[in-house]
């Protein structure tokens, strides 16, 4: 990424952010009298919580230590905030303009609707955040059984563990680790893939721990295999791919291998190589060149744009993460309308795509909108059709 471009990007999303903590500041402030008699203690405290993410961030940089994952905790738990108590004080907001038109709100009674605003406002998000911490650390095993029209040897089935979005860092730590790796030991796959984003941006707090040492895998006929994501080149992706590297896990990199059956595989480099490299990754139609067409093609790649290309190319499945499904109601419905194919199954001719909601988290460890999943999909090689069953 160019400097000005950076410099362009950090300055609106500076800007935003300022904005809303601004706009929840106010909101607080005149909502609780008791907030105004201290307002020096309520503005310190609130623009510490509001600037914990970004410190930490920063410090993160500089050198990673518990102390940051700390601050990353809570300052991930205040950005779940910021979303919630945006909208619902924005709705407020609208409701008190809407009852001021007929006089239902008037000057002698503002103050009641503010204060009982804000404590309704407080208590769902508080309870939004804390239902989605729970929910984002129970993951689930997510099962696809798909058919592939295509002969692959003597082998008839394919079982395929696959994750997204690992996100190692300061949040996703060897506990998780631990437990994904007890979920694909479980499903007793064939293949193991990793579809990006394994590490999650400054490899720090990842090299602290050797967080990647947790993380075992069964033996399986046809190995494991990994693809980069954005986040493996946020935090340099000269540093961060050949530490996934040193632990055996073979990154693929606009390249195809060949599994037993003719089954190929071709996995990705992140599209965003590009904006922070200046690099840019092959055109599918030159990897498609080395590919046979009559048997079984799964391609690698990370972030699920451009699905007629894939099904143009005669490609039989994609798998792909990124999209975390959102991660935090409501904005489930906001990457359903980016992506064609935002999480789950679609079937576009002869190709199918299956898009992960992802393992682990950016930012807050809430998720109210998706699921964090492990996905386990069981494929069937015939010469009698393509569906999902």
């Amino acid at each position: 990424m160019k400097r000005y471009q950076m410099i362009v990007f950090f300055s609106i999303v500076l800007t935003i952010y300022s904005l809303v903590n601004i706009y929840l500041y106010y909101k607080g402030y005149k909502a609780i009298p008791a907030l105004q008699n201290n307002r020096l203690l309520y503005t310190i405290t609130f623009f510490l919580l509001a600037a914990l993410f970004i410190v930490a961030k920063i410090l993160e940089s500089k050198h990673s230590s518990v102390i940051t994952d700390i601050l990353n905790i809570i300052g991930g738990f205040w950005l779940a905030f910021m979303l919630y108590g945006f909208l619902f004080f924005l709705l407020s907001d609208i409701i008190l303009l809407i009852l001021r038109i007929p006089g239902i709100i008037r000057a002698d009674n503002i103050l009641h609707y503010r204060k009982w605003s804000f404590i309704i406002i407080a208590s769902t998000s508080s309870l939004l955040i804390i239902g989605g911490f729970i929910n984002a650390i129970i993951p689930v095993a997510r099962e696809y059984n798909i058919t592939i029209n295509k002969p692959a040897g003597s082998v008839k089935t394919l079982r395929i563990a696959a994750v997204s979005d690992i996100h190692l860092g300061s949040i996703i730590r060897k506990r998780s680790l631990k437990k994904m790796s007890a979920m694909i030991k479980d499903m007793k796959p064939d293949l193991v893939l990793l579809l990006g984003d394994i590490v999650d941006g400054e490899l720090g707090p990842v090299l602290r721990g050797d967080l990647l040492q947790y993380f075992t895998w069964p033996e399986c006929t046809d190995g494991l295999y990994a693809i980069t994501g954005n986040h493996e080149f946020i935090g340099g992706a000269n540093r961060t791919i050949p530490y996934i590297e040193s632990k055996g896990i073979r990154v693929l990199k606009d390249e195809m291998v060949t599994l037993d059956g003719g089954i190929q595989l071709i996995g990705r480099i992140d599209r965003d190589s590009y904006r922070f490299y200046r690099k840019e990754r092959m055109a599918l139609g030159e990897l498609m060149k080395q590919a046979d067409t009559t048997k079984p093609v799964i391609l690698l790649d990370h972030q699920p744009f451009h699905l007629d290309e894939t099904a143009k190319y005669g490609i039989d499945l994609e798998l792909s993460g990124h999209t975390h499904n959102g991660q935090m109601w409501p904005l489930n419905y906001v990457t359903s309308m980016i992506y064609e194919l935002s999480y789950g199954y679609l079937r576009k001719g002869n190709t199918q795509f299956i898009v992960s909601s992802g393992y682990g988290l950016w930012g807050p460890r809430v998720r109210s909108g998706s699921r964090s999943e492990v996905l386990l999909i069981n494929i069937k090689f015939t010469g009698t059709g393509n569906k999902l069953n």
